[in-house]
C-alpha cells in the first residue's frame, strides 16, 4: 500500500536501514530487537518512521508469523545493503586512510572447490592483510548466487555453467570433466574410455547443481543418457563407492589425493569425445560496489590459480583489472 508521500524534508537514517535489514534477515521484529539489543517496540516504530518518510509499506507484519517483505520492500532491501555498505567503506576509510585495506570480508565458495582452493587463498590473504577480517562459507551454487544477490557474501568461487549473467565474472581457470574408476574395473587399464561405453555402465552420480546438470548435458548431446546406480549429494561418498566395486563416476574437480576416505585408490580418464570445458570463476554483485579488500582478493586469487596454475585445463584464466570490472 503507498502512504503519504514525506515532504517536511526528513529523511531517512542509516540506523533505519539498518534496523530494516535487521528485520528483514531475521525474519521478524522480536529476532532483530535481539540481535540490535533494542526493545521489540523500538524497532517496530522505526520501521514504521521509514515506511512514513519513504511513502511505502516494507513489510506486512504478521502476529506470531514474523515479518514478509513487501515488493517494495525486497527493493529497498537490496539498496539499503548497498548503502550500508558503502557508509562502512567510508568509515574504513577515515580510520585506515586511502591506502589501507580494513574491515569484514566474506567470501563464498562452492563445496567441492572450496578444499582445494580456499586454505591457500585464505593463509596467504591474511597474512597480506591483517586488518581485514575474513569469513567464508563453503555451500552449494544456488545459496551462493542468493548470497551474492543478497549483499551476504562480497565475492564468490563458482562453476560457470550459465545462470550468472546478472554478476561480474572473472575467470580463474577452467578444467574438464574426467571419468574415474576403482583400480581393478577394466575400464582403469584404458588410455581413454568412450562416453558411448559409459553410458552403459552403472554410474554414481554426484547430485548436485551445476554438477548433475553438467553431466546430464554431456551425455544429451552425443543423444545417450547415463545408467544410474546410486545418487549422492556427497563428493566424497561418490569416490568412495566408485572405488569400491564396478560403478563409475564423472567429476570436475581433480584432487590430488587419488584415494577414497578408505584408502582406496581410484583411477581418472579422460572421456571420448571429451567433456565439456567448464570456467571456475569469481563472481559478485553488479548492485554492490566491489570492495577494496575483495578486490585484493580476487588479485591474490588470480595469481594463485590464474593461468598455468592448473596443468588439467585446456586453457588458462582471463585477467581482469578489478578496479576495472566494478
Amino acid at each position: 500500500m503507498e502512504r503519504g508521500r514525506q515532504r517536511d524534508g526528513v529523511e531517512f537514517s542509516l540506523r533505519q536501514l539498518s534496523h530494516f535489514v535487521a528485520v528483514a534477515e531475521e525474519g521478524a521484529i522480536n529476532a532483530a530487537a535481539e540481535r540490535l539489543f533494542m526493545s521489540p517496540s523500538a524497532v517496530a516504530a522505526s520501521i514504521t518512521e521509514l515506511e512514513r518518510i519513504l511513502g511505502t509499506d516494507l513489510c506486512i507484519r504478521r502476529r506470531a508469523q514474523g515479518v514478509l517483505l513487501t515488493p517494495s520492500g525486497r527493493l529497498v532491501l537490496t539498496r539499503a545493503r548497498a548503502l550500508l555498505g558503502e557508509a562502512a567503506e567510508l568509515r574504513y576509510f577515515v580510520e585506515g586512510g586511502v591506502e589501507a585495506i580494513v574491515g569484514p570480508l566474506e567470501i563464498g565458495c562452492y563445496l567441492t572447490l572450496a578444499p582445494t582452493l580456499l586454505p591457500g587463498l585464505l593463509h596467504e590473504y591474511e597474512a597480506l592483510h591483517p586488518g581485514v577480517t575474513v569469513n567464508f562459507v563453503e555451500s552449494a551454487q544456488d545459496s551462493l548466487t542468493a548470497s551474492l544477490r543478497d549483499g551476504e557474501v562480497d565475492v564468490a568461487i563458482l562453476y560457470d555453467l550459465g545462470g550468472l549473467d546478472e554478476f561480474e565474472r572473472i575467470t580463474l581457470f577452467r578444467s574438464r570433466g574426467y571419468a574415474f574408476f576403482a583400480e581393478d574395473h577394466p575400464f582403469a587399464s584404458r588410455d581413454t574410455v568412450k562416453l558411448a561405453d559409459l553410458a552403459r555402465e552403472p554410474l554414481v552420480l554426484f547430485d548436485r547443481p551445476p554438477s548433475v546438470d553438467y553431466v546430464m548435458a554431456a551425455f544429451g548431446a552425443h543423444g545417450l543418457v547415463p545408467t544410474f546406480r546410486h545418487r549422492t549429494s556427497s563428493y566424497e561418498t561418490t569416490r568412495a563407492l566408485v572405488a569400491r566395486g564396478t560403478t563409475y563416476g564423472i567429476l570436475v574437480q581433480r584432487p590430488h589425493n587419488k584415494r577414497s576416505y578408505e584408502g582406496l585408490p581410484v583411477v581418472e580418464k579422460e572421456v571420448d569425445p571429451p567433456m565439456p570445458v567448464v570456467p571456475v570463476v569469481l563472481a559478485w554483485s553488479r548492485e554492490h560496489r566491489l570492495s577494496p579488500r575483495a578486490a585484493a582478493f580476487v588479485d591474490l586469487a588470480l595469481s594463485q590459480h590464474g593461468q598455468a596454475s592448473h596443468p588439467p585445463a585446456p586453457q588458462g584464466g582471463t585477467y581482469v583489472d578489478p578496479s576495472r570490472a566494478v
